[in-house]
């Protein structure tokens, strides 16, 4: 559960960190927009003083230098016009694309939102199911001796946690030993603490149902 959640939080993190890197592309778009204005500005007031000034004029020479810095000064202000078309252009594209990552992670926080809900609710299934689980594991340990209690633990401890196997057809079910057929009978009776000689696991028998073929002794 712990990793299940985590990776519910990781996935909000991934489209928030894909929101706010749409963000900033935006802020880039617009503080180059700003620069562009600017200089288009620029640009036109020397364009608007250049014609101003060729009315003033008096030489057929300084006539063609000003038609000249009139010229230049006209494909800048074009440019300049083209790269805030461009702008403008990828301006639109990114309000679609922010707009669409928003949406991602509105959805996202909807559906992990519900999910965390469902993960806690199954924590705390859980959570009281281990509560009765060790409530009825006291009380079975209560009846039991300590000497056997003591054989389970140690053996619980040193085999995750499963201590006991099935003996059937003369084997151990877990590790697939075979018994000693003194043994297989020994542990038949269920009256006594019996171990595998080769996993040292507690064995018990389960008896066939009434009516069916008897296991060989």
């Amino acid at each position: 559960m712990p990793a299940a959640r985590a990776a519910l939080d990781a996935r909000i993190a991934s489209r928030t960190e894909a929101v706010d890197a749409v963000k900033q592309r935006v802020a880039a778009n617009q503080a180059s927009r700003r620069d562009i204005e600017r200089d288009l500005a620029a640009v036109q007031g020397r364009l608007s003083k250049f014609k101003n000034q060729l009315m003033e004029v008096k030489t057929n020479k300084e006539y063609q230098a000003m038609q000249k810095e009139i010229t230049m000064a006209e494909a800048e202000v074009s440019s300049q016009e083209t790269r805030m078309l461009e702008c403008m252009e990828e301006a639109d594209t990114l309000a679609v694309e922010l707009k669409s990552a928003e949406a991602a992670l509105k959805a996202d926080k909807t559906e992990v939102a519900r999910e965390i809900e469902q993960l806690d609710t199954e924590r705390s299934e859980v959570e009281r199911k281990l509560q009765q689980t060790l409530q009825e594991r006291q009380s079975l340990a209560a009846g039991i001796s300590r000497e056997a209690l003591t054989v389970f633990e140690r053996v619980a401890h040193g085999r995750k946690g499963l201590a006991v196997a099935e003996a059937r057809d003369g084997l151990c079910t877990v590790c697939h030993v075979r018994l000693r057929p003194q043994v297989f009978n020994e542990v038949r009776r269920n009256d006594s603490l019996i171990q595998c000689d080769s996993c040292t696991r507690i064995l018990y028998f389960v008896p066939a149902p009434s009516g069916a073929t008897p296991q060989p002794q």
